[in-house]
């Protein structure tokens, strides 16, 4: 069955009646038929959201915090549905579907209660009898677009903190995961959201940039908010730019983990292999550069690679509980070939894992890394990561900046104020001492530096990003002027 278009919440197909498949990597065959949305099917889109914003942003916080009690109630009880879509489309293990999905309905639940504490201020002022004070009040429709790798969490985000505060949403869902993120519109569709205020749109990847061009352009569209890599953030920000709107981004990643020389071994090879190799590392704040104190890195690559070697590789379709599974795509193996072949041509040693055949990978741990090599800095977003030996805390400091990227990051150490002290000098949006990379809590601020992007999502940071600010006076009428 073909993955239809949503406006006005009446699912359709494309105007020109155009679908496009999505293909397993493996198999070769389609898992998904999506309708293949075009400039003029985006244009209605448009069009319904801006008459939806007429009614949805003079909606009171009870009806929408309702709403989105009642989608993160739909988004659960589609668990299963979610599994087999996720594990079809993406290769998605059970584990990182059931993540996506639980962590996706708190993230609802954070924002319902978000829906009461958007306000302004009272400002002093040296104006008798007057009354100075700002109001937040929505923006207009925000397009979102979303990427395939977190599916679920990183389109929820996306929907649900611009309706909390009011806007509606043009969800622009990913061409390798049509079926996923129609289950995510859907859960909004069952909880009573009215017609206009969530638009669903799918494209064919040919067609995705005049369709996002067509949109960043429209009218109505007053904030973009995208994730997905640092090649295409780029490009939508001049979009943006060339067109006064602003935008959110998230981009890629090349999240180091610091390991000192007072680490705990044990605690910090856990964190590794769940943040390198959840979801075979296509994850933006997968641990992608272990820097570690050369006094113990013996023993930490020892036992990181004896912890590799018994990752369960599979079919998640066919075994749920691998851990391992399919890369999105073929050519994300020429690309990771060829960053081994660099890496080993250049003094690098392979300690586990290797070059892959296929999509399913199987998970690589790459040693003794140095700055001359493509691997050091260029994202892998994919089962392979990488050590690099360093000397001190400064000099792990110092490696760890040394990348374009500054998402996520973690820090090893018994010594709580030497890893504070780093933290405050480590350029990622996100530091965890002594825990993983790969982390989300929808209360806290998430978002990176550099070309990792800017802006922030989750917690009261996203009230800043969907709202504007107003400045409102009440004055004395028959006050004095100058003249």
């Amino acid at each position: 069955m073909t993955v239809q278009l949503v406006i006005d919440n009446q699912k359709q197909p494309a105007s020109d009646g155009k679908t496009y498949e999505r293909i397993d990597p493996l198999s070769e065959h389609a898992v998904s038929v999506g309708a293949a949305c075009s400039v003029a099917d985006a244009m209605r889109a448009a069009e319904s959201s801006e008459r939806a914003f007429r009614t949805w942003s003079g909606t009171g916080p009870t009806e929408r915090r309702r709403i989105l009690l009642a989608a993160a109630d739909a988004l659960e009880a589609k668990m299963a549905d979610f599994c087999t879509a996720m594990a079809e489309e993406i290769g998605a293990s059970q584990l990182w579907a059931q993540f996506n999905v639980g962590a996706s309905a708190n993230l609802l639940r954070e924002a319902a209660a978000m829906t009461t504490q958007i306000k302004g201020e009272t400002i002093p002022t040296d104006k008798p009898g007057a009354l100075s004070m700002t109001l937040r009040q929505p923006v207009g429709t925000v397009l979102s677009i979303v990427p395939w790798n977190g599916p679920v969490i990183l389109g929820a985000r996306a929907i649900a903190y611009p309706l909390a505060c009011g806007n509606t949403v043009i969800f622009k869902g990913s061409e390798s995961s049509p079926r996923t993120h129609a289950l995510l519109a859907e859960a909004f569709y069952e909880a009573g959201l009215p017609a206009g205020v969530l638009n669903f749109l799918i494209s064919a990847p040919e067609d995705a940039a005049a369709v996002t061009e067509a949109l960043v352009a429209h009218d109505t569209v007053r904030r973009v908010n995208f994730t997905g890599s640092t090649k295409v953030g780029r490009m939508i920000a001049q979009t943006c730019a060339s067109h006064l709107k602003r935008c959110l981004l998230e981009l890629g990643g090349k999240a180091p983990f610091i390991v000192l020389d007072d680490a705990d071994i044990e605690g910090a090879v856990n964190a590794a292999v769940f943040g390198a190799f959840l979801y075979q590392g296509q994850i933006c704040m997968s641990t992608e550069r272990f820097v570690v104190d050369e006094t113990v890195a013996d023993a930490f690559v020892t036992r990181f690679a004896e912890r590799v070697n018994a990752l369960e590789t599979g079919l998640p379709a066919k075994s749920p509980g691998c851990v391992i599974g399919p890369m999105i795509g073929q050519g994300s193996v020429q690309r990771i070939n060829h960053l081994l072949d660099d890496a080993v041509n250049k003094g690098a040693k392979i300690v586990t894992g290797g070059l892959a055949e296929s999509a399913l990978m199987g998970p690589t741990l790459v040693d003794c890394v140095t700055r001359e090599m493509a691997i050091y800095d260029e994202e892998t977003f994919g089962p392979v990561t990488t050590i690099v030996r360093v000397k001190g805390a400064e000099q792990a400091l110092a490696v760890a900046n040394d990348t374009a990227y500054g998402l996520s990051s973690s820090i090893f150490s018994r010594d709580v104020t030497k890893a504070l002290g780093l933290a405050s000098r480590l350029d990622a949006g996100c530091v965890h001492i002594n825990g993983a990379t790969v982390q989300n809590e929808p209360q806290a601020p998430y978002g990176g530096m550099k070309k990792s992007g800017y802006g922030r999502f989750d917690g009261s940071a996203v009230i800043e990003e969907f709202t504007e600010v107003k400045w409102v006076t009440v004055e004395p009428s028959g006050q004095p002027y100058p003249f």
